[in-house]
This record gives structure tokens, C-alpha cells and sequence, in this order.
């Protein structure tokens, strides 16, 4: 498929700094940021409004019967759940790990393969979680695998979660952290990897700013000597 403008993706687990580098990117380069593992909050708040818990046994059916009908949408920067902003319910911590949770649903992927497929089969995005450049985009012009190490990535979490007020140890962070490690690289269905082809990025002591201008430096090179 040829695109007008790239498709960048850039993957990577839990807390590696994915959402701050690719929306900053996206600004750089004129893109559109699109940040697919809201997408998936987006299901653990549909389901829980629809009374479906992460260990219903018929939670995938009920899940492909209401994602069918749900209205997934990103404006302005805002995430959009049929026309109800919850920018705001998706960052709390029981969503996130309800969220990884239903991730390993065939059902819950093959939708929100779909959704991504569509934001991004213009090109002109930037599109970041654990399984861009692997299984959604496997053909994306530019693919990164943005890394840290887990007390790194952990303590970045901490951080955000005590800011909102969270009553959380810095011990029980880490915990949950290396549990959605092992849930999201041992899973069947895409498991969090980097691509053979994607750039490896350690941001353990790299700021947001250099690591988007080496991310910048590579997308240049590339298209400039194209």
C-alpha cells in the first residue's frame, strides 16, 4: 500500500514514556497522535458500565456484541465513548489493569485492530502502544521500540499516580507494573515484542526532547533521501 504521508509506530510496555514521545512527536512532524492503548481503556469502561467483569466467563462474547454497536472516537485530543467524553476515567489504575486484562480477548483485538487500521491507513500518524509495528502496522515506514528498565518505569508511575492523590507504595507500583509485563509479552495474541525491523530506544536517562529528536533525526534521514 503506498501512503502519502508515514505511518511512525512506536511500541514499548507500560510506563516507557510512549504517550508523552508520541504525541510530542506528532506536533514536530505535523501528524496526528493516536494513542491506541486509550482505545483499550476505552473498552474496560464500556464494559464496566455494561456490568461485564474482566472474569466473566462470557465476557468475550458480551464484549463483541456491545463493541459492535460502541462508538470508539478520538477529538481533539479527548477520547470519546458514543459521544461521552472519559478522557478522564481512563487513566485511573483499575481501568488500566482492566484494560490489559481484556486486551488478551480475541474479540476485544479484532475490533480494536480494526479501529486503528482505519485511524491510521492515510498515514500522516503517529500511533503508539505494544503491538503497532508488529501486528497492526507491520508494514509502517518508521517503527521504534521505546524501553526503560522496570524501577525506571515504575517510579514514573508512581510519580503520576501519587500526583492525582493514588494511595499506592512505590513496591506496589513495581508489582503491578512487572504483572503487566509478563501479561502483555506472554499473551497469545500479539504479545508486546519489538519489531525485527523497529529502532530500539533505552529512555532510562533520555529526556522526552531527546529522544523525539532522535526519532526526528532518523525520520528525516530517511525521507530525505527518499
Amino acid at each position: 500500500m503506498t501512503r502519502a504521508r508515514p505511518v511512525i509506530a512506536i511500541d514499548g510496555p507500560v510506563s516507557a514514556g510512549k504517550s508523552t514521545v508520541a504525541r510530542r512527536l506528532a506536533e514536530v512532524l505535523g501528524f496526528e497522535y493516536v494513542n491506541t492503548g486509550a482505545m483499550y481503556r476505552a473498552v474496560a469502561v464500556a464494559a464496566r458500565a455494561a456490568g461485564i467483569g474482566d472474569d466473566d466467563p462470557d465476557a468475550e462474547k458480551k464484549l463483541d456484541a456491545l463493541l459492535g454497536k460502541a462508538r470508539i472516537e478520538f477529538s481533539g485530543g479527548r477520547i470519546m465513548l458514543d459521544g461521552r467524553d472519559i478522557s478522564a476515567e481512563v487513566g485511573a489504575p483499575e481501568i488500566g489493569e482492566s484494560a490489559s486484562r481484556l486486551s488478551t480477548l480475541g474479540a476485544v483485538r479484532a475490533r480494536m485492530r480494526e479501529l486503528q487500521r482505519a485511524a491510521g491507513a492515510r498515514g500522516g500518524v503517529v500511533m503508539e502502544g505494544r503491538d503497532i509495528g508488529t501486528a497492526i502496522f507491520p508494514d509502517a515506514e518508521f517503527k521504534f521500540f521505546l524501553d526503560a528498565s522496570a524501577e525506571v518505569r515504575a517510579e514514573r508511575r508512581y510519580q503520576e499516580l501519587a500526583a492525582r492523590g493514588a494511595a499506592i507504595t512505590r513496591e506496589e507500583v513495581l508489582a503491578q507494573l512487572r504483572e503487566r509485563d509478563r501479561r502483555d509479552r506472554g499473551r497469545e495474541l500479539a504479545p508486546l515484542k519489538a519489531a525485527p525491523d523497529a529502532i530500539a530506544v533505552d529512555a532510562s536517562r533520555m529526556s522526552v526532547e531527546e529522544i523525539v529528536a532522535l526519532m526526528v533525526r532518523r525520520v528525516s534521514a530517511r525521507v530525505g533521501a527518499a
